[in-house]
């Protein structure tokens, strides 16, 4: 069984093969290449797991796939949070050849739903933790909704559905059976601006070489401790370089529920950690910690701080090497492919000022204007790219593939940047119908949706809102037939089954929508309304 996927064209395949790009081994390979290791892979709370024993709990789990008959190229989805047990299922499924879904833990009914109607998983993996699953009522009704679906094991389950157990159950005679390195990997998901979330196929090939080529741009080494604050199957913390080029290095992955200081300090200074990634948002957090008096002394192994997710100021970026006293890499990139650094050894001023340059040597990244012509080195335009690792179609999206794509395979990010003539990038804001909520990216379409389903609302439109510490936040501008509080407004979507991040941080109601001259509802008037409030 094969998962179907837009695959690159013979001519580029060969050409990222005889370069090195793909060198055609499985994801698998990060983890089994240490195998007999015994120093430290992960730290979560009180446990420890040598890279012996990850790499025993991963072939234990993925035995427990097999013996429970699912295939290689079926699909499974996954909700867990920063625990050990998503890196074990990660590379477990992995080496069962089983493409998973990582749904972030903050997601709830409503994705979960949209994610399992496009990928028909064969098996589910959660966690009792979670709302939607503490209880069997969304987890029955779940099953009953997606027929594919014909096992389930949950973190803090018992009986037949305890992930815990099946970790434990020792392999008998496994023999691992990834997909091949030019199939699906995996699917990674899209901050896109269309309602339906779209999946976007990952090889082993192209993801493999993302977190190499990022490891050594970043210097990751098996000295590395790492703090992993950010949502676990972020794309970010995932591969840029992320847990997975610590894995591959041979470092240490420490993991924290979430990026505040008050629990990322004192983790900090008990491990030893000396790199890290955040989005702005925790970054000014961290800021705010050090100057009401924490101060930075459980800081001071902390040699280099990545910050992506969103656009970092530039006078955010100037304060944290003096003020958190370590280096700042900026990173760029996509769930979709593209990553750009800036380099250890930039200049202060590259590092503040820029948001970095692509990472390969063949990565075609070039400004377009809104006819898809190329702009002159400087000018704010359409980002276009292509490359080793870049994918070259969402799973199951012709249409969407259509318009993202152009005549020569070039991928529209939707970001309007600018590039300098040493190719540095300065990321400018969106083209899309996106809110970027301190890296959580909200579709404004799907939300607008789920509002229309009020009996009282006529019309509505989500546009951002410039924010100091989340960079932006979310207005929703309703017409409605009978008086609407914000707080009936966000009830209501709850009751939809969204993540909380994408609520509506303003509710404003008024009379009618301002329209374009061809009738679609005018956003740029709207976010000229909340910034003439806002100065008022």
């Amino acid at each position: 069984m094969t998962i179907p996927f837009t695959r690159w064209p013979e001519a580029f395949a060969r050409r990222y093969r005889e370069k090195g790009y793909w060198q055609d081994l499985p994801l698998t390979d990060i983890l089994t290449r240490h195998a007999g290791c015994d120093t430290v892979a992960i730290i979560d709370g009180e446990r420890r797991y040598t890279y012996r024993q990850f790499n025993q709990a991963v072939e234990n789990l993925a035995a427990t796939f097999q013996a429970q008959g699912i295939r290689r190229g079926e699909t499974a989805l996954v909700q867990l949070g920063n625990v050990a047990e998503f890196y074990i299922t990660f590379f477990a499924l992995l080496q069962a050849g089983i493409a998973p879904v990582n749904a972030l833990f903050s997601h709830q009914r409503s994705e979960l739903n949209a994610y399992a109607l496009q990928i028909k998983p064969a098996l589910l993996i959660a966690d009792r933790a979670h709302a939607c699953f503490a209880t069997d009522d969304f987890l029955n009704t779940f099953v009953a909704a997606h027929c594919s679906v014909r096992h389930v094991l949950l973190r803090g389950g018992d009986g037949e559905y305890a992930l815990e157990k099946a970790i434990d159950r020792p392999a008998d005679n496994f023999l691992a059976n990834p997909t091949p390195a030019d199939e699906v990997a995996f699917f990674q998901l899209s901050g896109g601006s269309t309602g339906t979330p779209k999946l976007i196929p990952r090889t082993h090939n192209d993801y493999y070489y993302s977190i190499r080529r990022s490891n050594e741009i970043c210097g990751i080494t098996a000295d590395t401790r790492y703090l992993n604050a950010l949502p676990a199957a972020h794309n970010y913390a995932m591969s840029s370089p992320g847990s997975l080029g610590v894995f591959l290095a041979g470092g240490c992955v420490v993991l924290a529920s979430d990026p505040s200081a008050t629990l990322c300090f004192p983790l900090i200074e008990q491990h030893q950690i000396n790199v890290t990634s955040l989005v702005p948002p925790a970054v000014s957090l961290w800021l705010q910690a050090i100057a009401e008096g924490a101060g930075n002394s459980q800081l001071r192994s902390l040699k280099l701080l990545q910050v992506g997710g969103a656009r970092l100021s530039a006078s955010l970026a100037a304060r944290i090497p003096a003020e958190i006293g370590c280096q700042l890499q900026q990173v760029f990139g996509m769930a979709e492919g593209l990553v750009n650094y800036t380099a250890l050894d930039d200049t202060p001023e590259r590092i503040i000022n820029t948001q970095g340059r692509p990472m390969c040597p063949d990565d075609e990244v070039w400004v377009a204007d809104e006819n898809g012509n190329p702009l002159p080195r400087g000018e704010v335009g359409r980002l276009m790219t292509r490359g080793p690792y870049t994918f070259r179609g969402y799973f199951n999206s012709p249409e969407h593939n259509a318009s993202a794509f152009d005549e020569n395979g070039f991928y529209c990010s939707g970001d309007l940047i600018a590039i300098d003539e040493e190719g540095y990038i300065t990321v400018q804001g969106r083209e899309k119908d996106q809110i970027n909520r301190g890296g959580e990216k909200i579709a404004a379409e799907e939300i607008e949706n789920l509002l229309l389903r009020h009996e009282a609302v006529i019309h509505a439109a989500l546009v951002s809102m410039e924010d100091s510490l989340l960079g932006e936040k979310s207005c929703a501008y309703l017409v409605v037939k009978q008086p609407l509080r914000a707080v009936e407004v966000r009830r209501f979507l709850r009751e939809q089954g969204v993540a909380d991040y994408k609520l509506p941080d303003r509710v404003e109601c008024v009379e009618a929508l301002p329209l374009t001259p061809v009738g679609k509802v005018d956003k740029k008037q709207l976010r000229l309304w909340l910034a003439e409030r806002a100065r008022g």
